[in-house]
């Protein structure tokens, strides 16, 4: 039997921009319906056991939870709860960079949208993990990848789906497991080596949400793991709420050459200096004005 659990959104909220907002939503265990526009994911317990497959969607302005385990405990019924709104991104407040763009015709429709939430996993871990996953290699890849990892490593809920592999279940493996088994290539000892690290507490990257340190610091110690780069500490940035960087990548880059560019190759630097009057908010900006197509062909 299933069990729904409500979360109420706030007021400037929108669902569909949110789980529609980058490719996160296509790498398991998060699996997105665009036909009802529902986002699903394999949430566990604080043990990382007990594996239990959710259905979110949006119900008349709050957010409906629906779980397979309909004798879910109070502790992780509250922990699905607030792993949702950190994934959903409830809690983050956009009315700065929403009034930043407010004068910038093209760039309007973000704010009307209620846009700008980029959708995230429950864990920075999972995060690094995926955003590694990402670097010098085609989308299909990197899918490739995540799901290897979530079918060889993950528990099975009882529905067949699996959840994310936990530090210590990455730990347990070599690096030529991660080289013939999850078809890793040059990242197969960084996985090792990273989870390793996380297991054992000698990195902790939840940390890095609430961090002190300025982006520029925060982001020299993300890049201290190795297959971190610029890009990807960058996309990192994003993901625990700063938007500093612009994380470019071929994709981006080639999305601004057409969109700004006339089709033409152009330095970095244009790009930076294209960008450079969103400040703080420039790789938020980037990423809403490169992905806008994407929310015309989810409304018509």
């Amino acid at each position: 039997m299933t069990k729904i659990i409500y979360l109420d959104s706030p007021e400037n909220f929108s669902f569909r921009p949110t789980i529609y907002s980058h490719g996160w939503s296509e790498l398991l265990p998060f699996e997105i319906d665009e036909e009802t526009w529902k986002l699903s994911y394999v949430f566990t317990d604080n043990n990382g056991k007990n594996p239990t497959y959710a259905t979110i969607s949006d119900e008349n302005g709050r957010l409906a939870i629906e779980v397979e385990n309909s004798e879910l405990n109070e502790d992780f019924q509250a922990k699905i709860l607030n792993e949702t709104k950190h994934i959903l991104r409830l809690d983050e407040d956009l009315n700065k960079f929403y009034k930043l763009i407010e004068k910038q015709k093209n760039l309007r429709w973000i704010a009307d949208a209620n846009a700008g939430r980029l959708v995230r996993s429950p864990t920075v871990f999972e995060d690094l993990i995926k955003t590694i996953c990402t670097t010098n290699c085609s989308w299909s890849l990197t899918k490739n990848m995540t799901r290897n990892l979530v079918e060889k490593l993950g528990i099975s809920t009882k529905n067949g789906k699996k959840s994310f592999p936990t530090a210590e279940a990455m730990a347990n493996q070599t690096p030529e497991f991660y080289r013939d088994e999850i078809r890793a290539g040059y990242r197969s000892p960084y996985f090792h080596e990273l989870a390793e690290a996380v297991a054992i507490k000698k990195i902790n990257p939840e940390s890095w949400l609430k961090s002190d340190l300025p982006t520029n610091e925060l982001k020299k110690e993300m890049k201290k793991i190795k297959g971190v780069g610029d890009y990807a500490a960058e996309n990192l940035l994003k993901l625990v709420g700063r938007y500093d960087g612009l994380a470019l990548d071929s994709w981006l880059r080639a999305q601004f050459y057409k969109k700004h560019n006339k089709e033409t190759v152009c330095e970095d630097t244009q790009i930076t200096e294209f960008y450079s009057k969103f400040g703080s908010w420039r790789g938020l900006a980037i990423w809403c004005d490169m992905t806008e197509r994407w929310f015309k062909v989810e409304k018509s």
